[in-house]
């Protein structure tokens, strides 16, 4: 069988022309949210640079990947996973575990704290992906899709400081209730 020759690129404004009607296609294909070209562009020309694409021989996309990163609510740097879509014929040969990774790789270096996306409940296959990729299920929400299906909200703590915040536990703090332990002898 012949290899096909990705090529993953980031995304750039100047390819809008080129490259926002195919994202439209794949993602109103493979996701059950009906997405209106403000949302897309709300997200690409902010984010642009922590969106990617994988590209075939001929520069049709077959994959995306489209995030954000921002303040949360005031606390952590949280990265979001916004959109992921690979076209049906080309899953199952690492497109997407590729795009996530250089989504995350960049939100990292631009100090996130945290990375958060929700998938429908009924996608397997997504749900096995982020949890490879070190992703913890935090919550299900209830009727979240249009659709009606509920969603599982995934985090990935990338600094530790996230992770304990989200506990309630600062290391810094000592607990006066618990008695004090002997030395070891």
């Amino acid at each position: 069988m012949n290899e096909e020759r990705l090529q993953y690129v980031q995304y750039h404004s100047s390819k809008e022309s080129t490259y926002l009607t195919a994202i439209r296609q794949l993602i109103s294909n493979d996701l059950s949210e009906p997405y209106s070209i403000y949302v897309y562009r709300y997200f690409l020309y902010q984010w642009g640079d922590l969106c990617f694409l994988a590209l075939d021989e001929h520069d049709n996309v077959l994959g995306v990947v489209i995030s954000k990163l921002e303040p949360h609510r005031g606390g952590p740097m949280r990265g979001y996973i916004a959109m992921l879509a690979v076209k049906q014929e080309h899953r199952g040969k690492g497109i997407a575990t590729k795009l996530v990774r250089m989504a995350i790789d960049v939100m990292i270096e631009r100090d996130a704290d945290e990375i958060a996306l929700e998938t429908e409940v009924t996608n397997t296959p997504a749900m096995k992906l982020y949890e490879r990729l070190g992703f913890l299920r935090s919550k299900r929400l209830h009727r979240y899709y249009l659709n009606g299906n509920s969603a599982f909200r995934f985090m990935l703590f990338v600094k530790e400081s996230a992770f304990t915040s989200r506990l309630g536990y600062d290391e810094n703090d000592e607990d006066e209730d618990q008695p004090e332990l002997p030395p070891s002898a």
